[in-house]
């Protein structure tokens, strides 16, 4: 189960990562980096509550 957790937030971190990618291709880099924190953020937070 805890594969399964890992698997789909690694998939909504890639995807959230790529907006911030395309942001910053557009110039728009406060927005670019805000993705990037809300990435990270959604990488790290969720380890401390399964493991």
């Amino acid at each position: 189960m805890n594969t399964a957790i890992i698997i789909v937030l690694l998939i909504i971190a890639l995807y959230t990562f790529g907006f911030g990618m395309t942001l910053w291709k557009e110039k728009q880099k406060m927005g670019a980096v805000a993705v990037f924190f809300l990435t990270l953020s959604l990488i790290v937070l969720p380890f401390f509550s399964i493991f």
